[in-house]
């Protein structure tokens, strides 16, 4: 089924966690950056289009202003994010660049969903960028925004920008390989849901587990993106963001995930 869906899909949204684009010492991944974008560069010389959800910003800040790591405070937070957001967007622009693509950033909040004028206006920039062959990526704006900071919800950003752009798929990059009946970390047995079409239904039958370690949300929030998708007719992928092209692979079928289908 995933194959078929992105194979059907031309407007994709990828969403990256912050888990996907660390690498071990946590630091952006750059490699892992560069590895997507050529997938994405060949997605799009095949008549697909991409835009990015891309979390990282606190991330990217630790790893630049690391005498900050055991700061708590919220101004320390979101001055981590201001300062991280710019080294976010260079290493997506040092990814991109060997492809002959151009990047540009939006960055949201859930108040910018709320305005129907600034919706419209984030909608117009969002298509003349792809329209004119640019790769958005977009993030929230963590430096004004607490409630991203306090509980993480990229996932539900990346759901409302599948809508807003009224994309065909929307594909959640995590450090999971898709839904499983119980949590794979605490339970190795645990086995993997490969199609989702009743989201009530799996809340009451699997274990939603805890949040990870560089990323502020857990698979809660990614069953309420897929639903907040699907009840706009969108379908969603969870799928493992750190294998090996993982994009091309979801769609050769040598990759799983969990397909959450209208």
């Amino acid at each position: 089924m995933i194959p078929r869906l992105i194979a059907d899909a031309r407007k994709i949204v990828c969403k990256f966690g912050s888990n996907t684009l660390a690498d071990k010492d946590g630091k952006i991944n750059s490699a892992f950056l560069a590895e997507f974008a050529d997938q994405a560069a060949a997605f799009k010389r095949n008549g697909k289009q991409i835009v990015i959800v891309s979390s990282g910003a606190q991330v990217a800040g630790l790893s630049t202003m690391d005498k900050w790591a055991r700061k708590r405070d919220l101004h320390y937070r979101q001055a981590l994010c201001a300062v991280g957001q710019v080294e976010l967007m260079g290493a997506w622009r040092r990814a991109f660049g060997p492809q002959g693509l151009h990047i540009a950033q939006i960055l949201l909040t859930q108040e910018d969903f709320g305005d129907p004028i600034r919706t419209l206006n984030m909608r117009n920039t969002l298509f003349t960028l792809v329209d004119e062959g640019i790769i958005p990526i977009i993030n929230e704006n963590d430096t004004v925004s607490v409630e991203e900071i306090k509980i993480g919800d990229n996932d539900t950003l990346a759901a409302h920008s599948a809508i807003l752009w009224s994309a065909d798929l929307l594909v959640l990059f995590s450090d999971i390989d898709g839904l499983f009946d119980k949590n794979p970390k605490e339970f190795p047995g645990a086995g993997l849901v490969e199609e989702v079409r009743d989201i009530e239904s799996v809340r009451k039958n699997i274990s939603i587990g805890a949040t990870n370690s560089f990323g502020t949300g857990g698979i809660a929030t990614k069953l309420d993106a897929a639903q907040r998708a699907f009840s706009y007719g969108i379908p969603t992928i969870l799928a493992h963001g750190g294998k090996p092209r993982c994009l091309e692979s979801l769609a050769a079928g040598t990759q799983k995930g969990t397909a959450f289908l209208v």
